[in-house]
């Protein structure tokens, strides 16, 4: 009796919908930081410690589940996979940069303002690797430390290159190379499963761990987005639902699936990523819901959900160009057309080593800034504006995380319906 009664305490919280409590903790969370401020800091570490489990479980995730990935799927079908979903992911990023261009030209946030005179307010600097070496540093000099130090990048690089070596090994010749490739899979799908389960304990925590990062966002950040920072939260979140609802709904539509459909199977990855601002850590759940809820194929989501948590930053391209414009607005120099294409164009291409974590957006905007000729220098007019920008940058960062991991499962969900690996009976149609 004692035993069961033990048991049944916190029935109540373990049987109830995770989503649900998920949705709660981040209502209270944001009540509670606008009402308490600054007092409320103090629950800051129950916020750190969720994103710490679930980057705890990020790097074991990709590499057992990449490889189960690229394993799984013959060498002919890997090949058309990866090219559908890297066009994917490069033409949409393509037309988010526009989309927050578009935003910038019509709300033309900061204009009005003059910073030169207030270039000395630049308090932060961070200095952006080159194109060429975030490009080489795709091909970990020692795969062992790339995942050891959470490199995503070349932790993907070698984990596809690793599970394709495998792939070849299971229809070799020789019978005693195929059954070594069996059992070396094997042994990846047994450590992928477990994984699943440590995704699934993990998670229970996170409602708590929601209202904490929310408490804490809402009590420094709440009051701060006014006037021009206002003008550009309110352009770049306007570019994020336009983004989800013209490109990706359009794509879904062109496909016959129903975007309200993707949208309710996928709300519970998006909100988590919104909270988290970490595509990495949202990983997990990204993976969960593909199957649970999308109908996607492990085969498919495994190779295409870890690949796009690091390239596919459509948010975060939306975010480049509104701030982009903002700055330029903000020092009396506005970019010209010919400008806002290299925007489009850097911002493309900057996003391929861009990893999936909270304010890398931020290491993109200074590689987008350098490519139409404001060097954020300390001191500067530019500076200031960029400091102004990092100032809210947590808010910006929730939305744009949100439509990154939004993006990567719309690419998914298609390339998985073009392979026949989508269970169309998720989504109320014959399989």
């Amino acid at each position: 009796m004692s035993a069961e009664g033990k048991k049944g305490a916190f029935d109540w919280y373990f049987k109830s919908n995770l989503l649900l409590r998920i949705l709660i903790g981040l209502v209270l969370g944001a009540i509670v930081g606008l009402i308490a401020g600054e007092s409320i800091m103090w629950v800051a570490p129950f916020g750190d410690l969720f994103v710490r489990l679930l980057k705890m479980i990020v790097m074991p995730v990709i590499f057992t589940t990449l490889v189960v990935g690229a394993a799984s799927i013959s060498p002919a079908e890997l090949g058309k996979v990866g090219v559908k979903i890297i066009l994917f992911y490069m033409l949409t990023s393509a037309f988010a940069v526009a989309v927050g261009l578009i935003m910038g030209n019509i709300f033309k946030p900061g204009m009005g303002l003059e910073l030169a005179s207030m270039g000395a307010a630049a308090g932060r600097e961070i200095t952006a690797p080159a194109l060429k070496d975030t490009l080489l540093n795709i091909i970990p000099t020692n795969p062992f430390a790339a995942i050891v130090n959470g490199d995503v990048l070349p932790t993907i690089f070698f984990a596809i290159i690793f599970g394709i070596g495998i792939s070849y090994l299971k229809i070799n010749k020789d019978e005693r190379v195929t059954k070594a490739a069996e059992m070396l899979f094997k042994i990846f799908d047994a450590g992928a499963e477990v994984m699943y389960m440590v995704v699934r304990w993990v998670l229970q925590y996170a409602p708590i761990g929601v209202f904490a990062l929310l408490a804490v966002v809402f009590a420094q950040q709440g009051a701060a987005a006014v006037g021009p920072l206002g003008v550009v939260t309110a352009a770049s979140y306007l570019g994020y639902v336009l983004h989800i609802l013209l490109v990706y709904g359009g794509l879904l539509a062109i496909n016959k699936l129903s975007l309200g459909k993707f949208l309710a199977g996928a709300k519970e990855a998006m909100i988590t990523a919104f909270v988290t601002r970490s595509s990495g850590g949202t990983l997990p759940v990204t993976m969960r819901v593909s199957e649970e809820n999308l109908g996607v194929s492990r085969n498919v989501y495994s190779f295409t959900l870890p690949l796009g948590a690091t390239i596919n930053m459509d948010g975060t391209a939306i975010y480049q160009g509104v701030c982009a414009l903002f700055i330029g607005f903000a020092i009396g120099m506005p970019l010209e057309l010919g400008q806002q294409i290299t925007v489009i164009i850097t911002a493309v291409l900057a996003s391929i080593g861009t990893a999936g974590v909270p304010g890398a957006g931020a290491i993109m905007l200074l590689m987008v800034l350098n490519s139409v000729g404001l060097p954020v220098e300390e001191g500067s007019a530019v500076a200031a504006a960029y400091a102004m920008i990092l100032g809210i940058d947590a808010i910006l960062d929730m939305g744009r995380t949100g439509v990154n991991v939004t993006g990567d499962m719309t690419g998914t969900v298609l390339v998985a319906k073009s392979e026949g690996e989508l269970d169309m009976s998720k989504w109320g149609k014959a399989a």
